[in-house]
């Protein structure tokens, strides 16, 4: 039995030649008390001795309730992790808000951690401002669901920010909030408000598959926002962190459309990554791994689209995350696609494109291994038949090849082929009709569910 206290094994001139010592520990041992010779203790010592038996556990008790929590302090290393998160960029066409959208006004934004944690912060973003963006105030407070700006207001804190209530974040920069207090469970609903002073320069994730709510004014304090106009977007919102002494280990999952989440159910969180977020939780040996979401719409490998290419965005969306262990890459469809949306091209073009998209998987592996992080490759899902791209025998051929890179062993730490899961055995270069959601590129919901429960959970062991 380890020792719990000592406290010299020599004794001040004139006193008894007592000492704490573990119980049954070492020669001639003693409970609690030992004297270099106990035959030559004389009365009064031993009456010394008798009294502070006597008093031992009165003595002993506040000491060891003072000792639990220094023990646990000591065996607990809290620890920042990445629970919800969104790639931010500068929106474009029909994904921006029209000017005056949300000046001097507060906008409520409900997002769910994929793991609990004890206390919060929030990451805002100014990625795409060309000048400083000022933050009138914010809060944090547990929304009542997802689909309305209704908070429990016994839950609200407000943000601070270096002590401060307002904030202003530079031009192309985040800026972490002060961490707040709020023991938070893994898949709980948040509800982030975000006062602005002024006319916010939008940077933004059009692709949130979620309603946001704004309304004229200071509604920090408001629990319920009744009347208040919406879209779905998330703005200057990049991630919500969360700090566990229990350890974590965090998955990025970094794609286009099919991650981002198109063809679920707004408000629904049925995304792929959503339902490998609860197969998580569900999972009680695996409930301190995250999850978070950096699909964006559109996003290409090699060339800015709806958002910068993946390349240009890997450091901050993926390798910055707290916690970050892993990396699911599910890209390339669009890149394969735009090649002959257009105009058709030389086979020569053709086995060029590939080369390229592969020396792009090479570089976010080698990049990603550099952090220690594994590396799952997802394989290319067929979209034969889409009415946007008309993918030909040779887009087909593409990505068989691309795809054949991509199982093949020491190229990813391993692979999740979503091809196979989501293909047509009877036309295998088209989605199966029950998972496509119509357009013969994107998943319906019950594709999604099909490729999150696709996912072995002990990749992440």
């Amino acid at each position: 039995m380890p020792a719990l206290f000592s406290f010299g094994r020599v004794a001040p001139a004139g006193m008894p030649a007592l000492f704490f010592r573990s119980v049954g520990a070492g020669r001639n041992a003693n409970p609690f008390f030992l004297g270099p010779d106990r035959a030559t203790l004389v009365p009064s010592e031993l009456l010394f001795e008798r009294l502070m038996m006597r008093r031992l556990p009165a003595l002993l008790l506040p000491l060891l309730m003072m000792a639990a929590p220094a023990a646990q302090a000591q065996g607990c290393s809290p620890a920042w992790v990445a629970g919800w998160a969104s790639s931010q960029f500068r929106p474009t066409g029909d994904a921006a808000l029209a000017e005056g959208t949300l000046r001097d006004r507060t906008l409520r934004q409900i997002v769910r951690p994929s793991v609990a944690g004890d206390r919060l912060r929030v990451r805002l973003s100014n990625l795409a401002g060309g000048k400083p963006l000022r933050i009138a105030g914010a809060s944090i407070a547990r929304a009542k669901g997802s689909g309305s700006p209704a908070i429990d207001p016994a839950t609200r804190v407000p943000l601070r920010f270096d002590g401060k209530a307002d904030v202003i974040i530079p031009a192309g920069a985040d800026y972490l909030s002060d961490p707040v207090a709020m023991p938070t469970r893994a898949l709980d609903n948040i509800a982030i408000s975000i006062r602005y002073d002024g006319e916010p320069e939008q940077t933004s994730h059009p692709g949130s598959r979620a309603t946001s709510w704004h309304m004229a004014g200071d509604h920090l304090d408001d629990a319920a926002m009744a009347g208040a106009a919406h879209f779905d977007h998330w703005f200057h919102l990049a991630a919500l962190e969360v700090e566990r002494c229990a350890p974590a280990r965090l998955i990025v999952a970094l794609g286009d459309s099919i991650t981002d989440g198109k063809g679920s159910t707004t408000n629904g969180n049925d995304r792929w990554t959503d339902v490998l977020a609860e197969r998580l939780q569900a999972d009680p040996g695996r409930r301190g791994i995250a999850i978070v979401n950096q699909g964006i719409g559109g996003n290409r490998l090699l060339n800015d689209g709806l958002g910068p290419n993946a390349l240009a965005r890997l450091d901050r969306d993926v390798l910055a995350q707290p916690g970050v262990t892993h990396m699911i890459l599910l890209e390339g469809i669009n890149d394969l696609g735009t090649l002959t949306r257009d105009a058709p091209v030389s086979k020569a073009d053709h086995a060029a494109h590939v080369a390229r998209i592969i020396g792009a998987y090479r570089q976010i592996i080698a990049r990603a291994h550099a952090k220690g992080i594994k590396v799952i490759g997802g394989t290319i899902m067929p979209f034969v038949g889409n009415d946007y791209y008309h993918a030909d025998a040779d887009n087909e051929a593409d990505r068989q090849a691309v795809n054949a890179w991509i199982r093949t062993p020491g190229h990813f730490d391993a692979v999740v082929d979503f091809d196979r899961v989501m293909r047509d055995p009877a036309r295998p270069e088209r989605l199966l009709p029950a998972y496509d959601d119509g357009d013969a590129l994107h998943p319906s919901p019950a594709g999604y569910r099909a490729m999150g429960e696709a996912v072995p959970l002990s990749l992440f062991d």
